[in-house]
């Protein structure tokens, strides 16, 4: 498993919000009716995997909402500053407010293939991906996922970026890491930018209100409003990553995520996820889908299940990247599998451990099922992949463990993906 130390990510000062006259807006879009998969039965794809299986983008972006970055910082429509600025209009609400705020600091994406180019990507093989990004640094510094921009790894593509009132600039990669399904990005030429603020997943909590900006079906600025449905969803996504050869290999990401149910679609992927105050919480990067993925295949978008990486679980990622370290990840030093279906409780049975990895060192062995690590309920095995990729390396875990039917708990200290001493090859 993995995650990553260091510093949190540079963010600007934050700028404050526009005022507004009435009550936050109600949650977003309400997806179309879509028949239901059995139970059993589990799609999750990155936005950019979807978009590309719904044959790209739709056209031009659209501009939405005003410019601007002022006003006063707000929470809820009991909070205001009597020295706001005013919208201008009746109808503002906190999402008005929070769109205003925001909107300069959120880019478009594109990822086109050059003339001449064989694409090596099957699922889009004319003109690349859409995405979003959010602006870093003044000069041009820019966060995205990384299977946004992963088929331009390989060279023969074009990154542009196009931001808030239509400039567009042409941009390269700095860094990319695709356990963490996280890329900065560079725009050239560019000065004097909005940097978005980076805030707090830590205090998140389960119904509060948060909005989603992004480009769905390249459809730049659209603004989705919505709660926080649940914390700490474990998600295993795939997406296209970026090959030589003429087949893509394929990038597994496993995700501690924040589960909302404002629209998250094709093109929203690496965009935010804002708390009412306007703080980036968490980085839109993966929707549940009712269709089975299949090349030139049809998926339905949004059904009120998108999925964001947290913002705190991210941030050491991204400083490694802006300073081009090589991007370490937590590991328990465990192979894993799920528990049998007869058993009458989840967890993730150990079918290894290695001998100089944290597990070991805690006395846990082959057969023994972790069912909790810290107050986290571990259920299947991608659970426990995803929960120790949100921690540091270096963190000290408890491990609540099942070994012959009785019930113990250890505590383990995590290793790093970097440590030579390690045998810890996979991502947990």
């Amino acid at each position: 498993m993995n995650e990553t130390p260091d510093p949190p990510a540079t963010s600007a000062a934050a700028a404050v919000l526009p005022q507004f006259s009435e009550d936050p807006a109600p949650n977003g879009v309400e997806p179309p009716p879509v028949t239901a998969q059995p139970a059993t039965y589990r799609t999750l794809l990155t936005a950019a995997l979807v978009a590309a299986l719904l044959g790209g983008g739709v056209g031009a972006g659209i501009s939405y909402l005003a410019r601007g970055n002022s006003g006063n910082d707000v929470t809820s429509a009991a909070s205001i500053d009597s020295s706001g600025l005013d919208t201008g209009s009746a109808n503002a609400t906190a999402v008005t407010a929070v769109a205003k705020k925001v909107l300069p600091s959120i880019v478009t994406i594109n990822v086109t293939q050059n003339a001449g180019k064989t694409s090596t990507n099957p699922f889009n093989a004319n003109t690349g991906d859409t995405g979003t990004g959010i602006i870093l640094s003044s000069t041009g510094k820019i966060l995205t996922n990384n299977h946004v921009i992963a088929s331009a790894a390989s060279g023969g593509y074009t990154i542009t970026v196009t931001f808030d009132g239509g400039a567009n600039a042409p941009a390269t990669i700095v860094d990319r890491d695709p356990t963490s399904d996280l890329a900065v990005i560079q725009a050239t030429n560019v000065a004097g930018l909005a940097p978005a603020t980076l805030g707090d997943s830590a205090s998140v909590q389960v119904g509060q209100p948060v909005i989603a900006i992004g480009a769905p079906l390249d459809m730049s600025n659209t603004v989705t409003s919505g709660i926080v449905s649940a914390l700490n969803r474990p998600i295993i996504s795939e997406s296209q990553e970026a090959s030589t050869a003429s087949t893509p290999s394929v990038a597994t990401v496993a995700l501690d995520a924040i589960q909302t149910d404002a629209a998250i679609n094709p093109g929203n992927s690496g965009g935010p996820l804002l708390d009412m105050h306007g703080d980036v919480i968490g980085i839109d990067a993966a929707i549940a889908s009712t269709g089975a993925a299949s090349i030139g295949g049809s998926e339905s978008g949004s059904i009120g299940l998108g999925f964001a990486i947290p913002i705190s679980q991210a941030e050491p990622v991204i400083q490694e990247l802006e300073a081009k370290k090589t991007p370490t990840h937590a590991v328990l030093g465990v192979e894993v599998g799920d528990s049998a279906a007869t058993d009458t409780h989840a967890g993730a049975i150990l079918t290894k451990v290695t001998t100089k990895g944290g597990a070991a060192a805690a006395g846990l062995k082959t057969n023994d099922e972790i069912i909790k690590i810290d107050n986290q309920d571990i259920g299947s095995s991608d659970a426990l992949e995803a929960v120790v990729n949100s921690y540091r390396p270096g963190t000290p875990v408890t491990i609540t463990y099942l070994r012959n039917g009785q019930t113990a708990t250890t505590t383990a200290t995590l290793g790093s993906t970097t440590d030579p001493n390690s045998e810890e090859t996979g991502a947990s």
